[in-house]
Formats: structure tokens, sequence, C-alpha cells
């Protein structure tokens, strides 16, 4: 199936249930609401073609419609044994969200540029991609660095917290707390790198923060508060600079 196709492509995957359900909920969402979608296509694991097939992934499921407000609710169910994450937005909205660069860039990148269309009789999931990637290519540096600054706070605001948690012997939460510092840190660094993961779990093995302890990711984010700086965009500043960011 490529990202023009009009019909639904089965043949391909009739041995992953995953699709076989994905495809379903595309029939059924263009049966019940055939004037309002424009564009059904899958992201996430399955959309790069490459995961192990074994039918554990959630399918993330994208309907665009013509117009914001129509079409079912966004909803997630487990259908037939698969977790079924359904996305629902307007054409519009969703290219201007793919137009807008935040701190969370590195975890939602992906599915703008990495999609298979269940359904897409226009070529609008071109339309998508070409619009991020326009959107990267015209962002200056320092809308990356501040970005970057704002995903550096949420990691050192966790870090301190599991560190203080760990030190009343709440080990359950400070590993939590921890856990939230290393997807935070990761986050930094695709940020500083111009770097997009897949999801969560990808950001953190690829950065080598999987597997960190207290002591490694502190070390990190001082790593990371350094470069920040050297960018001009420091972490750390006075009153002033809070009132006029």
């Amino acid at each position: 199936m490529d990202g023009s196709g009009a019909g639904l492509g089965t043949e391909p995957h009739l041995d992953d249930r995953r699709w076989r359900v994905a495809e379903r909920v595309a029939e059924a969402a263009r049966r019940r609401f055939p004037a309002d979608i424009l564009v059904v296509a899958v992201h996430g694991p399955l959309a790069h073609g490459d995961d192990d097939g074994g039918g554990d992934a959630e399918v993330g499921l994208l309907l665009a419609t013509y117009r914001p407000g129509v079409g079912p609710e966004p909803s997630t169910r487990r259908v037939d044994g698969v977790l079924v994450d359904l996305t629902v937005a307007g054409a519009e909205e969703y290219l201007r969200q793919a137009r807008t660069l935040t701190p969370l860039w590195p975890l939602t990148a992906d599915r703008y540029v990495t999609t298979t269309a269940l359904y897409d009789p226009t070529g609008w999931l071109r339309t998508l991609r070409d619009e991020h990637l326009g959107r990267l290519a015209r962002a200056r540096p320092a809308e990356f660095t501040g970005a970057a600054r704002q995903a550096w706070y949420r990691g050192w605001a966790a870090h301190a917290r599991a560190a203080r948690l760990a030190e009343w012997y709440e080990t359950d939460q400070a590993l939590l707390m921890l856990g939230e510092a290393r997807l935070a840190a990761a986050t930094v660094t695709g940020l500083l790198t111009r770097t997009y993961f897949r999801d969560p779990g990808d950001a953190v093995r690829r950065t080598g923060l999987a597997g960190a302890d207290m002591t490694e990711v502190g070390a990190v984010l001082g790593r990371q508060a350094d470069e920040l700086a050297a960018r001009g965009r420091p972490v750390d500043g006075t009153v002033d600079d809070l009132l006029t960011p």
C-alpha cells in the first residue's frame, strides 16, 4: 500500500491480525462516515513495516476528516485482542500540528513522516509529510534550542523528584520519576540533534538512556545544560528572564 492508494490493500498483511483489524476499522469508518473521511492511515511501528510482527504493539490509526468536528470521536479500544489508538482530526488542523515545533517534537514527528495509507485518494499524506519537512527546513536553530530547554526543565524536575523519593525510600515512585527523567533527557538530545524517534522506548534506547541510573541521568542532564548554555540559551536565569522568555 502506498501513500496515494485509494483503496484498502490487504494481501501483504493477511498473516498479521493487527493489519486485519486496522483494515476493518478503515472500512467501517468509510461506510459510516462516507462524506467526512478524507484519509485513513496507519502510523507507528506497523507503518515502518519492519517490526517483529508479534501482534503485541498497538495499532495507531489516523482518520483525517474534511472538516473539524465530524466523523467518530477519538478513542482507544482493544479489538479482537489488538489495542487500537484512534486519532481523529480535521485535515487542516492536523496540517497545522505538523507545522508546529514543540518540546515533544522528537516523539511526534514520526507520525507526520512515516505513515501507510489504508485510504488516501487525493494523496493528502504526501502533503502532510511535505508540510512537516518544509517546516523543519525553515526552522531556526534557536527554535530547537528553546524547545530543548523546555524539555530539559521537565527532565531536571523529574530527576530531582526521583532523587528525593529515593532518599525517602519510596522506591516505586522514584523509579517512575526516573523513567520520566530518562525520556525527557532523550527528548532534549533529539531536539539538539534534530533527531526524531518512533516511540518513547526507541528514544531512550537510541540515546543510551534505557538503563541509565540516577547518577548517569543526572550527568546527562548536566552535560545538556552546558550545551544549552553554549548555544546561548542557559537553563538558569533571572526574574527578568522568567518574565521575558
